[in-house]
């Protein structure tokens, strides 16, 4: 059976990401922490991993991002996954102050926090929040998960779909020691950081549009070792064994200082 490691408890968005990935016939493992997860895979207690990487309303998870510069694993797929948020607790919403839930969460739900005048306690995982209150056992505190994690620790739904967009969406990354098999529809994750001179971006980019590769995505993360300077992570439309990728590759890398291709592997669907 394919085992697959995820951040959090069970009932955890990712959680419900990877079952839709792969399908139900996996076995899944909770970790604290997304480092242990990747970790988790490299020492090969698990086939792959799974990271949540941007999200529709809060945009992009930095410390989901910064391990990718780090990890020796591929990306070998994506998935956009809707998420559906719920208020979790013991009591009515009129009794509620105080909301508990991982910080992405807590944007999400932003207008709903505010229209009610709720105090907010970050959380490391939306599950493990529904572990908390429920171990608090108060009736003034809330928390903000999954229906399904509603379920498996047995605190009650007060209200579902609080969430600022109904079309919340995060896309999620998943991660193997093995690379991808090539398919009719790539993507391919890179990341780079350039040189200080006039026009570095502009000569990458244009020569990406030079080969008649569609850019997808492109973000800067500040590097962790060096103030002001940061690590291009871009997306795009084609595999790495592509001729012509390969030699856009090539002729990008001239002008960068460090260029780390993440992976190839099937674009995804949006919801």
């Amino acid at each position: 059976m394919i085992r697959v490691s995820f951040q959090g408890e069970r009932g955890a968005y990712s959680e419900a990401a990877a079952l839709s990935f792969f399908g139900e016939k996996i076995e899944t493992v909770p970790l604290p922490t997304f480092l242990e997860v990747l970790k988790n895979t490299q020492n090969d207690k698990t086939e792959y991993s799974i990271l949540p990487i941007e999200n529709s309303i809060e945009g992009s998870i930095g410390e989901s991002n910064d391990l990718l510069y780090l990890t020796t694993l591929n990306v070998v797929g994506e998935i956009y996954h809707r998420i559906k948020h719920c208020l979790i607790g013991f009591d009515s919403l009129e009794k509620i102050d105080t909301v508990y839930s991982h910080p992405q969460a807590l944007g999400q739900c932003r207008k709903f926090i505010q229209e009610h005048n709720f105090k907010t306690v970050p959380t490391y995982d939306t599950a493990g929040s529904v572990k908390i209150i429920k171990e608090l056992n108060k009736g003034n505190i809330a928390c903000i998960a999954s229906r399904q994690a509603s379920e498996i620790f047995q605190v009650p739904v007060i209200l579902e779909g609080i969430e600022d967009n109904p079309n919340n969406t995060t896309r999620f990354l998943i991660l193997s020691k093995r690379k991808a098999n090539e398919s009719k529809k790539d993507k391919t994750s890179i990341i780079f950081s350039i040189k200080h001179e006039p026009g570095a971006l502009h000569h990458i980019i244009e020569k990406i549009a030079e080969y008649g590769i569609n850019l997808t995505k492109i973000e800067s993360r500040p590097k962790k070792n060096t103030s002001w300077e940061y690590n291009f992570y871009v997306d795009f439309e084609g595999n790495e064994n592509d001729s012509r990728v390969k030699e856009m590759l090539n002729k990008i890398k001239e002008k960068t200082l460090f260029l780390k291709i993440l992976g190839s592997y099937p674009s995804a669907e949006m919801n």
